[in-house]
């Protein structure tokens, strides 16, 4: 009895964070189908009737698919540079015996204690100094460094856990240890590279202060920069900025959400590793 009142408890407060959740997307969404007279005369009703000119307008918009299109860039590239990088550090720290590797391994893991809003100002400067203002590298490059040490955390279990008599096997078939790594450890790591590489992409897709700070031209804005862009142009119709707001985090949502099971399974087999 007692167990079941602990599920239906754990259940209900389950939902309950759903609820809180979901309900400002949800209603971002639907308001989008709205006219702002609509929302002034009642902000929670649904929309009668549905206004379609909101979102219509967002999608024929050629501004907002240029910055789809930065913030895919930005996003892809990061999350390029996040898995190549992350997973071949990962290894070295997980399958290499060297003097002052967990020294090293702790050096990453307090990079997660390191936020980037800390170095903004430095690292700005140096982007300047590189001539990569204005540029996708300008974001992708720091957006991967900083996701890094998040990357090693997750993929470390995973390469760890490997057997050692697997790789003793492969060895006697003539496989090197860069082939092991290759042929062997990156197909079974698959669900952790997964999740960082969702993790990244999702985390790119979504930052806003670099972007600010960094792209300083219009035509290379990302989509976050065009939510702040058209709601400061658009301040009174507040339907059409909901409608703009609410096309601009969906692919994420979609992405992450296609992807949550392979996040959860990966999240999972580093916390055992």
């Amino acid at each position: 009895m007692t167990g079941r009142v602990s599920r239906t408890f754990a259940v209900g407060v389950a939902l309950a964070v759903v609820a809180v959740t979901l309900a400002p997307v949800a209603y971002a969404v639907v308001s989008g189908f709205r006219t702002t007279g609509q929302l002034a005369a009642d902000p929670v009703a649904l929309p009668d009737p549905w206004v379609l000119t909101n979102y219509t307008s967002v999608l024929t918009s050629s501004s907002f698919w240029r910055m789809t299109l930065n913030s895919t860039l930005i996003g892809v590239v990061t999350t390029a540079l996040v898995v190549v990088t992350g997973v071949m550090a990962a290894y070295a720290l997980s399958r290499y015996e060297f003097r002052g590797r967990e020294v090293l391994y702790t050096l990453f893991t307090l990079g997660l204690l390191f936020p980037l809003t800390v170095a903004i100002l430095p690292l700005f400067l140096l982007l300047r100094d590189l001539d990569l203002t204005s540029s996708p590298l300008g974001v992708a490059l720091p957006q991967a460094a900083f996701a890094l040490p998040m990357t090693i955390v997750i993929l470390r279990p995973f390469l760890r856990a490997l057997p050692d008599e697997l790789e003793d096997a492969a060895a006697v078939d003539g496989c090197s240890r860069l082939g092991f790594f290759w042929r062997i450890a990156l197909p079974l790591s698959m669900p952790a590279l997964v999740t960082v590489g969702v993790l990244a992409f999702v985390a790119s897709w979504n930052a806003y202060m670099l972007p600010l700070l960094v792209l300083d031209q219009e035509s290379a804005y990302t989509l976050p920069l065009g939510v702040a862009t058209f709601s400061t142009q658009y301040t009174q119709d507040t339907a059409a900025v909901l409608a703009f707001t609410s096309m601009a985090m969906l692919p994420a949502l979609l992405f992450f959400l296609l992807a949550e099971r392979r996040i959860v399974g990966g999240l999972t087999g580093a916390v055992k590793g």
